[in-house]
């Protein structure tokens, strides 16, 4: 089951990141985690943004929603994403 808190406006959600991948994509559930794959390489905070970005669309919210709170330099973060509840999280990914 993914780690998921709910927070004041919004959720916190743990996730891992594949960088230098063949394709940005969403690959679902790892662990207690969601896996995201992006393409760019992990320097100097692109690898974040890119994060950012596949997941503001995969979610449909504006990317400015989202922020990186833990694990910047790390392959495993926790996301925080503003207006969403956690249910909305879980139909997605199952």
């Amino acid at each position: 089951m993914i780690k998921i808190r709910a927070t004041d406006g919004g959720i916190v959600v743990a996730v891992k990141v594949q960088p230098n991948s063949s394709k940005d994509r969403v690959i679902g559930e790892y662990g207690d985690k969601i896996k995201i794959a992006v393409t760019v390489a992990p320097e100097k905070g692109k690898a974040n943004k890119a994060v950012i970005k596949l997941f503001a669309k995969w979610l449909g919210i504006k990317s400015s929603d989202i922020q990186v709170i833990s694990g910047e330099t790390s392959r495993d973060k926790e996301l925080f994403i503003r207006n969403i509840i956690e249910e909305d999280l879980y139909k997605l990914v199952s």
